[in-house]
Formats: structure tokens, sequence, C-alpha cells
């Protein structure tokens, strides 16, 4: 019998183990596995920003920063945005630098969300955004976008109430790999205003944009939180970097919030990122596209794939069965993949990531073409 002093929190109730976890936790115990499910580059960090990061480390820079991040990276990352955006100090915004985009999410919501707040998102969708809105309260809204995965104001006007607070935006998408386009997005910004709501643009994937010029949410919509951060982009995944940035009045209240969780990221990795963003990964990008197209060309015909223009994932039609039973058949032939319903409340597709090297990719490949006869 449970000790009455161990009773679990009611909001950890509508929680359950990550998905993705129970794929990894699996993996650990195949052998040599073909390995598609993982998150996370299979290159490197640049050199460069190792050295800066020992460097940090060597020269004794391993105590608290502020809250909000060193004053040398904030500076660098508002460069950024004015040479994106054309902000300058009018646009009344303030950066965080926080413990990853995943840091900056539950702050956000945690600073934002009473219960009862609706929290609109696209189906499928990342699986964190659906348990960090349960354990702050709120509701999440799921809008279903198949069968072309595309989040339009019309599918998002529907799904709007007297209670919604906000629209969570990841553009490239996780998992479907969707990039929205500019029109599409100054449409889904029309609908937020005219509702007056948030726009939080989760961009962990701007770089990976493979057919088009990458459209930030934040360049069309001044009512937006942008997100971004150095795990995909630079594949400083356990480094725990990101920022977030927007109206300064939300942003000091996220601060406030971070002296009593986070209290600031990792000392060594902000000064790290600041070398980071000088650094070209136009290489790397150019080496995914080609991973992109590989996938492509051996799922679309025989799993009727739609095409992935951005992140490093395809969301894959289940050929015969639910995705759960094919991904089971898949594992059995030690190839490992995500089933959909892990980011998505439809059990119809499953999904690949293609970060991994050129051969693992091309066997793995081969096999789920094989089982789906």
């Amino acid at each position: 019998m449970d000790h009455p002093g161990h009773k679990i929190a009611e909001r950890l109730s509508r929680l359950d183990a990550s998905g993705i976890r129970k794929v990894f936790d699996l993996a650990a115990g195949m052998k040599n596995p073909i390995n598609l499910s993982i998150g996370q580059p299979d290159f490197d960090v640049p050199e460069a920003v190792k050295k800066a990061a020992t460097g940090a480390i060597e020269n004794g820079f391993n105590k608290y920063t502020q809250t909000q991040g060193t004053p040398e990276l904030r500076e660098s990352i508002a460069e950024q945005c004015r040479i994106e955006f054309g902000w300058d100090d009018a646009h009344d915004r303030t950066y965080l630098v926080t413990s990853g985009v995943s840091g900056a999410l539950l702050l956000l919501l945690e600073t934002l969300v009473d219960p009862g707040d609706e929290v609109i998102f696209a189906d499928p969708y990342f699986v964190m955004y659906s348990h960090l809105v349960h354990l702050t309260g709120g509701i999440p809204v799921k809008v279903n976008t198949y069968p072309d995965f595309r989040l339009t104001a019309e599918r998002l006007e529907a799904a709007i109430t007297d209670r919604t607070r906000m629209i969570l935006l990841n553009n490239p998408s996780n998992p479907t790999g969707m990039v929205s386009t500019k029109k599409e997005l100054e449409h889904i910004a029309c609908v937020c205003s005219d509702h007056g709501l948030l726009v939080i643009s989760d961009e962990i994937y701007n770089f990976f944009c493979y057919d088009q010029e990458f459209i930030s949410m934040a360049s069309l919509y001044n009512n937006t939180l942008l997100l971004r951060g150095f795990s995909k982009s630079y594949a400083m995944t356990g480094w725990r970097i990101g920022w977030v940035t927007g109206p300064a009045s939300i942003l000091e209240k996220m601060i406030m919030l971070q002296q009593y969780t986070f209290v600031c990221a990792p000392s060594m990795a902000q000064v790290a990122a600041i070398e980071a963003m000088k650094t070209d990964m136009t290489e790397q990008i150019k080496n995914y596209r080609k991973k992109r197209d590989m996938v492509y060309d051996a799922l679309s015909e025989k799993f009727g794939l739609i095409k992935p223009g951005g992140a490093f994932y395809a969301f894959v039609p289940s050929p015969h069965q639910s995705a759960t039973e094919f991904v089971e058949k898949a594992i059995k032939n030690n190839v490992l993949i995500i089933p959909g319903k892990v980011f998505s409340d439809r059990d119809t597709h499953f999904r690949i990531s293609y970060a991994t090297d050129n051969e693992k990719l091309s066997a793995g490949l081969e096999i789920l073409r094989s089982l789906a006869n």
C-alpha cells in the first residue's frame, strides 16, 4: 500500500510517458538497430563552437549568469532580429535566453495560460504541446490538418471560441515536415488579429527549409512570441540553449518565472551560442535536403507520402493496417520508427527521422518498402 505522503499531484495524471522516449529505451536494448526515430542531427557541433564552450569553462565562466542571459548573447540575438526583421528599439521587445526552446515553451505557457484557457495547434503536433498545455491547466484544441497537414485560416477560424487564448505554431513542423507559405501565414495573422490572439511561433527548425524561403510569423504579426534555439541548427541538443522574444510586458514576467525555475541557461553554452550564430551551416542543410529527397523518392509512390518541405522528418501513411501495427513490424525487422498516434489523435501514419547517415537511411528505407508489400 502506498504511503499517503507519496500521493502524486493530480495535474500529473494528465501526462503519460513520451512515446518517443519509449522507443529510445527500446533502442537501448537492441543490437545495432537502424534508428529512424531520434530527432537530433547526425552531424557534430561545429569545432569553433566547441572551442568557445571549452574556452569559457577553462577561463572560469562557470557560474550563474543574469537570469535573462548574458548581455553579449542577447545583443547578438537582437542584432540578428534587426537584420532579419528590421526591428529597432521602438518595437518594445525583450530577449530572454532559455534552457532550450522546451524551457521557453514551459515559461510561456506558465506565464500566459489560466485554467480553462484554450490553446490551439495543428494535429499532428509536437508531442510536448498537448502535455504542457494540460500541465498549466489549459485545454489543448487540436485542429485536424489531414491529409495535407496545412494549418489554413479556415481550419483555424473554425476552432476559435471565446476561451481561445493563443495559437501555437510550429514552422517547419515536427512531425510532418510541412512548411507554411507566406500567404498562409498572412491569412493566419489576419484571423489572429481579428480575435486579438497571441501567436507562439516555435521556429526551432527554421534552418531546415528546402524548397522555399523561410518566412517567420514574427515578420508578419506583431503579437507574436518568437522561439528559436541551437539544438537542431548546430547539433547542440544536449547543451540546452534557446531564446524567446516578444512583447516586453510578457517577457518581464517570464524572466521573473525563470528566476524561480531554471535560474539561467547554461553559462558556457551561452558563450558558445554567440560563436554558433557566426557559423555557416549551408553545407549541412544541403546534405539534409538530399536526405529528404532520398526519403521522398523511396516512399512517395508506394506509401503516398506528401513531400515534406522542412525539418528532418517525414510523416508517412501506414499501408494496410494501423500505424502502430506497422511500427511493430518495422521494429521486428530492426528499424525504429515512431507511431503517429504519439503526435496525433489518429493512428494512420508513422514518423521517420532522416537525421542519420545515408547508408543507414537507405537500408532502413529499403526495409520499410519491403514491409509494405
